[in-house]
């Protein structure tokens, strides 16, 4: 079987795109192919029969670390070759690129100033994007949000037969137990919550781009009474303190937890009331696929590639773009004020879970990567 190349740029283990990354590799593995691993930095155990690569380049701008990245790896390739390289963040020389972060050509134009153009990041980054989409590149790449597809597609004129669009990867482990309610009254115990109090879950790295702001004024909204009966938890690897002073000079820092990544998240999934996602932009959401499985209603933005899946199983509310505070503090009142919604919500998407394919992404991208191979 062959040896394959998986490049990113960082590894940790409480990203979506590293998760993804990881069973992929460890799908293609189980069907015998060596994996070696080039990447800036690796945090977290090594899974047995990998070569993990680290890179031994800095630069004080990410641009440049990329650029000397991106030659290193070519050296040490051109050294000791692979049947296919496997990439994981746009970079020229992949065989195959998995989809995983937004088209940046579409953010540039649309919201950006067009000075933002003149600049070395920029060029930069728009290279190394059109080095995966351009129509002379031979490039296959694993899309996981067919809107996105059609954006690359509009600015690269990309063919699309080289775009192969998967299903979602969500873990059997994120799936409701039969003892879910057991762990629920031992979560709650050990977090002292109360029977009559809500817990607002909020999950993901980058808390800027997930919304939690919006999360913290939606809470902030909520009327006197139901406000002190409700508790925000948000995790995630992000600095959480200008959060937390939002959440100071709103009244909630009382309210508020903002916790570092972790393993044990299907504790929360089914601990908590309802997941909260308002997120500016999000190209899928594992999250939201998370949660559902769980049984755990879910209040989201529809601007996140898998918010459609939360309207199709009817499993919490997505609200319609253009954003509106508003909207969103309604829908939160709304959810957390009638129990028999949030009941409906998790009937729903636990019917949803058991027929639809919300869990065989790795096995199809490991299918194309072999078959490139």
């Amino acid at each position: 079987m062959p040896l394959l190349a998986f490049i990113l740029y960082k590894y940790f283990p409480f990203g979506g795109l590293q998760r993804d990354f990881l069973r992929i590799a460890l799908e293609c593995q189980r069907r015998g192919a060596g994996i070696r691993v080039y990447t800036l930095s690796w945090q977290g155990e090594i899974p047995a029969g990998f070569d993990v690569r680290i890179a031994p380049v800095k630069a004080f701008f990410n641009h440049r670390r990329n650029e000397k990245f991106t030659d290193w790896v070519a050296a040490d390739l051109a050294r000791e070759s692979v049947a296919r390289v496997v990439g994981f963040n746009k970079m020229p020389g992949l065989d195959v690129y998995y989809a995983a972060d937004p088209c940046f050509e579409e953010k540039a134009q649309t919201l950006r100033n067009p000075l933002y153009r003149r600049f070395a990041r920029y060029r930069h980054f728009a290279g190394y994007e059109r080095a995966v989409f351009a129509p002379a590149a031979n490039t296959e790449i694993l899309m996981i949000s067919a809107a996105q597809q059609a954006l690359f597609i509009k600015h690269y004129a990309t063919p699309p037969a080289r775009f192969h669009l998967l299903p979602p990867g969500i873990s059997r482990d994120r799936c409701r137990p039969d003892n879910a309610d057991e762990i629920r009254a031992d979560f709650r115990r050990e977090f002292g919550l109360q029977d009559d109090e809500f817990l607002l879950l909020q999950i993901g790295s980058g808390f800027k781009t997930k919304g939690l702001d919006r999360s913290l004024r939606a809470l902030a909204a909520l009327p006197t009474e139901l406000r002190a009966r409700v508790k925000l938890m948000a995790i995630g690897q992000d600095n959480p303190k200008p959060f937390l002073s939002q959440a100071q000079a709103l009244g909630l820092a009382k309210r508020v937890s903002i916790l570092k990544g972790r393993d044990d998240i299907p504790r929360f999934l089914l601990g908590a009331d309802v997941l909260i996602h308002p997120a500016y932009n999000e190209n899928t959401g594992t999250v939201l696929l998370e949660a559902l499985v769980a049984g755990l209603p879910v209040l989201v933005t529809d601007v996140c590639g898998y918010a459609h899946y939360i309207a199709e199983a009817r499993a919490g509310e997505s609200l319609a773009s253009p954003f509106a505070q508003e909207a969103l503090n309604a829908a939160l009142i709304r959810l957390l004020t009638d129990a028999d919604r949030r009941h409906t919500a998790r009937d729903n998407a636990l019917a949803y879970a058991k027929t639809a394919d919300l869990y065989s992404l790795p096995e199809y991208a490991a299918d194309i990567i072999l078959r490139a191979a």
